[in-house]
């Protein structure tokens, strides 16, 4: 089987990382994960972020560069580094948090954020430009 290729924004704010927590009616109800969805026929990467972003958080974002990637059962999230171009709105998640890189490992994800924060971790994009 084919996994679902799923994009997934990592939304940064100084040295903090928007995370969502999945609400009540979600799968992996009260785990966290960056926001983000499934690329449609069609989309590329980008394009498939920027839709998801708007429906999620009712805000626009630019897409930067790559944050990391990795498989996960039926799911292959590709993470990217964002920056919102307005405050972002909780509109399908129950809580939004921005919370520092270093505290990242401390929350309970959803399994296919797992190689994201691996990758977020090990690297230091704060000094670079997305």
């Amino acid at each position: 089987m084919v996994p679902v290729r799923v994009v997934c924004a990592c939304i940064r704010r100084g040295t903090t990382v928007l995370v969502a927590r999945r609400g009540p009616e979600m799968e992996h109800a009260g785990t966290w994960e960056f926001p983000g969805g499934k690329v449609e026929p069609g989309e590329d990467d980008r394009e498939a972020l920027t839709r998801e972003i708007a429906e999620e958080l009712s805000c626009r974002v630019t897409v930067g560069a790559l944050a990391g990637e990795g498989t996960t059962g039926r799911i292959h999230l590709v993470g990217y580094w964002c920056e919102a171009e307005e405050e972002p709105v909780a509109t399908e998640h129950d809580r939004l948090e921005w919370v520092q890189i270093g505290a990242l490992a401390t929350l309970r994800w959803a399994p296919a954020d797992g190689p994201i924060i691996e990758a977020i971790q090990s690297t230091s994009p704060w000094s670079t430009t997305p």
